[in-house]
């Protein structure tokens, strides 16, 4: 006899760039993929995303995310888990906290866009780490790249290779931020390291591949929270969001525009958990 149960609910709240394979486009296929049930709520709509395609046509609605939300709880949805990204505006911060208020009992993700390869990005305002701080601060887990990392701690991202040590203190640092964390993009010789700090410690080496392309922090970031809320470690999370991305590298042709992304649905399959 067949059961029913309930998927898990995630609200996504990220901008939804129709091109270049990055947030919301690829955040949804592999959380669904995983058998939740995510719930997008959009920041902005853009045409494609904002790097090396040209400026994106935009579409935004200051009021969309608090009233969004508002309908939400008025028609008596829950979420099990709350997963943010990129946000361009402290507005946008504040509908996440809403979102907190709503459902205090969801376990809360921040993933700090804010810059990359040692320097923010240019679009957002100097005040905005401590605008994002505010919003980990209130996070179950958050999940910054090395420059996001350095951002949030107040200090210049640092030239050079890190040691292990390095890199799980660095990981460390950031419990004064949240209870639980995870970096990536660690430089580490011919190695790119993940670290995570909080119930459990660790770092992990992946080898260096040498093409690079937008959004797969969104697809590491959307692995990770699939996992986590089928109730995985975060270890056992981030070794696989790390090696779903390398898989997707590797199945993107050489000859692919890079600015497009990485061509992971034809993996989306191996995501599926079957009750054989």
């Amino acid at each position: 006899m067949l059961t029913y149960s309930e998927p898990k609910r995630i609200l996504c709240i990220h901008d939804l760039s129709g091109a270049g394979r990055c947030s919301l486009c690829v955040i949804l296929p592999v959380l669904a993929a995983m058998g939740h049930q995510p719930v997008a709520l959009p920041t902005a709509v853009l045409s494609t995303h904002t790097g090396g395609l040209g400026e994106p046509a935009r579409m935004e609605s200051p009021a969309y995310g608090a009233a969004a939300l508002t309908q939400y709880q008025k028609i008596g949805l829950s979420f099990d888990c709350i997963y943010s990204g990129y946000l361009a505006t402290a507005q946008q911060a504040e509908t996440v906290e809403l979102a907190y208020q709503l459902w205090p009992d969801a376990y809360k993700i921040v993933d700090p866009v804010m810059g990359d390869n040692g320097k923010p990005y240019a679009s957002l305002p100097q005040d905005f780490p401590a605008v994002i701080g505010r919003l980990c601060r209130q996070a179950n887990l958050i999940s910054p790249n090395f420059t996001e990392a350095h951002l949030l701690l107040g200090r210049p991202c640092p030239a050079g290779d890190l040691d292990e040590a390095s890199a799980a203190a660095l990981a460390e640092e950031l419990l004064a931020i949240a209870p639980a964390a995870v970096v990536t993009g660690i430089p580490m010789d011919k190695y790119i390291a993940c670290a995570g700090a909080g119930p459990e410690q660790f770092v992990q080496k992946k080898l260096h591949l040498s093409r690079s392309f937008p959004g797969t922090g969104d697809l590491f970031g959307a692995l990770v929270t699939g996992m986590l809320t089928r109730g995985n470690a975060l270890s056992a999370a981030a070794d696989a969001g790390a090696e779903f991305v390398a898989a997707a590298i590797r199945n993107t042709s050489p000859e692919a525009d890079p600015r497009l992304g990485v061509w992971f649905e034809p993996l989306l399959g191996r995501l599926v958990q079957h009750n054989d």
